[in-house]
């Protein structure tokens, strides 16, 4: 999931980005409209955290513009302005839920994962393939009924694969949504989490490699390919050496 939080106040901004970050989403800042709506036509985001008094461009106008969007992306206002009058106004312009400050953090992250349920295009509630089910909003997950036990960018990453499933996920598609736009391009961490994913998965493989093309959740059962192995030398399945699975 990937979230673009709008806030001018810079330490709470931070605090709410790097709250949310160790929740497994994907979090972008931005201290006023205009940056904000920068992000808006660069990024393709799930959620989007508004305070409604940032300069630039004011949280009510931004409000309305991506309400005008063809593509959906919830908005949950987050700001001081907390009367009953105020939540009303909030919600005609657009804003999908409205949280007053101060709040109780766990509160903001699971209004945002129960939006990111609710987007026009979202998928199941509970995503199923290949014997493995993740439920996003209990952040559970299970193979053949065996619970896994995943850290944060592990479960994003799986996340990430089932809702693609069963098409492919470049490298760079899962750094856009998994982790956020300071994500190094020339990283080895995606084959680095992969890696320890698929440990963690266990046995008959379910995440398939195709080189260039990126992965995929491949079903054992359907006798489905891995897809092809490059030739002259053994393939290790993720692309990535031995050193990047330290």
């Amino acid at each position: 999931m990937r979230v673009l939080v709008v806030e001018d106040a810079r330490s709470l901004a931070e605090v709410v980005a790097e709250g949310l970050r160790d929740q497994g989403m994907a979090v972008d800042v931005a201290h006023d409209g205009l940056s904000a709506a920068a992000r808006l036509d660069a990024n393709a985001y799930d959620v989007v955290v508004l305070d409604r008094d940032v300069p630039g461009i004011h949280g009510d106008t931004l409000c309305r513009m991506i309400g005008e969007r063809d593509d959906r992306v919830m908005v949950i206002m987050l700001t001081a302005a907390g009367s009953p009058g105020d939540r009303v106004s909030g919600l005609a312009l657009g804003a999908d839920d409205y949280l007053a400050k101060p709040f109780h953090f766990p509160e903001l992250v699971l209004r945002i994962r129960a939006l990111a349920r609710r987007r026009p295009t979202a998928p199941p509630r509970v995503l199923r393939a290949a014997g493995i089910a993740v439920d996003p909003l209990r952040r559970t997950a299970d193979r053949d009924g065996r619970p896994l036990d995943l850290s944060a960018k592990e479960f994003a990453v799986l996340e990430a694969l089932m809702n693609a499933s069963p098409a492919f996920l470049s490298a760079e598609d899962l750094l856009e949504q998994v982790w956020d736009e300071n994500a190094d391009p020339f990283t080895n961490t995606v084959t680095v989490t992969i890696s320890r994913l698929r440990r963690k998965l266990g046995d008959p493989p379910v995440i398939a490699t195709t080189p260039g093309v990126g992965y995929r959740i491949s079903d054992p059962a359907a006798g489905a390919s891995q897809g092809p192995r490059p030739s002259g030398g053994p393939y290790d399945g993720d692309g990535g050496s031995d050193r990047d699975r330290a």
